[in-house]
C-alpha cells in the first residue's frame, strides 16, 4: 500500500509540473540593413510665384479664366479695352507711311540735282541742302517706325496672357472695372508655377556635421522623403538642391532646400511637412517588436528564450523606431536569440515555458 500510495503522489507530482510548463510564443529577430533618419518640421513653396499685370489703361472687358484653374503658358486670360490703343497702331501706322512718302520724294530730289549740279542747274548748297532733307527723312523713317513698334507693344499689353503654365489665383479686378497700368502695371492676379515645388527646413549646424562625420555618402543631395498631413495623405522622395552657404547666428541652423516634382499638381505652396534626412546606415541591424520591449527602473529589457527553453531577463539598448513597429536594438542581443513577443506580465526570469515560434 505504501508503494502505491507513493507512486501515485509522484505520478501525480510529474503531471502538474507538465500542466505547468506556460506556452509563450517567441520570435527571432529580424536582420537587415537600415537606414536612420531624423525628421524635421518644414513647408512648401512653389517655383515661382508671378504677378499677372496691366501694363495699360482701360476697362476689362474680359476674364477668360477659371479662378483656381490651371492655365497654359500663353493663354489669354484678360482683355482690356484696346481701343485706344488699336487707334493708335493705326496713326503710327500713318505717320510711317508719310515719312516713307517724304523719304522717297526727298531722294529722288537728290539723284536728280547730283545730275544737275554737273552742268551748274543747282548750286553746292542746293545739293547739300537736298543731301540734308535725306538723312533727315531718313531718321523720321525711324522715328515712325519705333513709334508704329511702341503702339502695336501697348495694344498687345491689351491682351494679357499667362507668362508660364500653373495655377492662378483669385482676381483682383472685374470685367468692367477700369485700370491704370500706364504710368505703374497693376497686378491683376497672380499665377502660381508649381510643376515644381521646394522643401525648405532648418538643420542645425551640429547635425549636420554629425551626419557627414558618420556617412557622407547618406547626404549625397538625394533621397530626402518628406510627409504631409502627418504620412497619412503624402510621402514622396525630393532632392536636395540648396545648403546656405552660413549659418544663421541667432538660431545655429542651415538652411536646406530639397527639389520635388508636384506634375500632378496635388502639393500646394505653403503646406507644412516633415522632412526626413538619412544620417547613417546601418548593415545587419538587430530589429525586434517595440511592444515587446519592458520598461523598468534600470531601463528597457527583453525576455530572452536561451538553449534549456528557460526565459532569460535581459538588459538591452536600443535606438530609433523602424516601419512604426520594429524597434533597433543596439546591445544585449544576438540575430539568433528568440525573443518572447506576448505575455510578458505572465513570465518572469529562469521561468521554464513551452516556446512557440510565430510564423513571419
Amino acid at each position: 500500500m505504501a508503494v502505491l500510495v507513493m507512486t501515485a503522489c509522484h505520478k501525480r507530482v510529474e503531471t502538474g509540473m507538465s500542466v505547468g510548463v506556460l506556452p509563450v510564443e517567441v520570435a527571432m529577430p529580424r536582420v537587415c540593413d537600415v537606414e536612420l533618419t531624423r525628421e524635421y518640421p518644414g513647408y512648401l513653396d512653389a517655383d515661382a510665384v508671378i504677378p499677372v499685370v496691366g501694363r495699360v489703361n482701360g476697362n476689362i472687358t474680359k476674364r477668360n479664366f477659371t479662378e483656381g484653374g490651371r492655365v497654359t503658358e500663353g493663354d489669354l486670360l484678360f482683355v482690356i479695352d484696346p481701343t485706344l490703343y488699336e487707334n493708335a497702331v493705326a496713326q503710327a501706322t500713318a505717320a510711317l507711311q508719310t515719312a516713307q512718302a517724304e523719304y522717297d520724294y526727298a531722294v529722288n530730289n537728290y539723284e536728280r540735282m547730283k545730275v544737275a549740279i554737273s552742268s551748274d542747274a543747282v548750286s553746292q548748297i542746293e545739293l547739300l541742302q537736298a543731301k540734308s532733307r535725306v538723312e533727315s527723312g531718313k531718321a523720321a523713317i525711324d522715328n515712325a517706325r519705333a513709334a508704329l513698334s511702341t503702339a502695336k507693344t501697348k495694344l498687345g499689353y491689351c491682351y494679357v496672357k499667362a507668362p508660364v503654365s500653373g495655377v492662378v489665383g483669385l482676381r483682383k479686378y472685374s470685367v468692367g472695372s477700369y485700370v491704370s497700368g500706364e504710368m505703374s502695371p497693376v497686378e491683376l492676379c497672380r499665377l502660381y508655377k508649381d510643376d515644381i515645388m521646394y522643401a525648405y527646413f532648418n538643420i542645425s549646424d551640429a547635425q549636420w556635421l554629425m551626419s557627414l562625420r558618420r556617412d557622407a555618402s547618406a547626404l549625397d543631395r538625394s533621397n530626402i522623403t518628406f510627409t504631409l498631413g502627418g504620412g497619412e495623405y503624402f510621402t514622396r522622395k525630393a532632392k536636395i538642391d540648396y545648403l546656405a552657404p552660413d549659418v544663421n547666428l541667432a538660431t545655429g541652423t542651415l538652411q536646406v532646400r530639397a527639389e520635388l516634382s508636384n506634375e500632378d499638381g496635388m502639393l500646394k505652396p505653403g503646406s507644412y511637412i516633415s522632412v526626413q534626412l538619412p544620417y547613417e546606415n546601418i548593415k545587419d541591424a538587430v530589429l525586434v517588436r517595440d511592444a515587446s520591449i519592458g520598461t523598468d527602473q534600470l531601463g528597457k529589457y527583453l525576455y530572452v528564450l536561451n538553449d534549456s527553453n528557460r526565459v532569460e531577463y535581459r538588459r538591452i539598448s536600443v535606438g530609433k523606431l523602424i516601419d512604426d513597429t520594429m524597434r533597433l536594438v543596439t546591445e544585449g542581443l544576438a540575430p539568433d536569440e528568440p525573443y518572447v513577443t506576448k505575455a510578458l506580465l505572465k513570465v518572469r526570469n529562469g521561468m521554464p515555458v513551452k516556446p512557440m515560434m510565430e510564423q513571419r
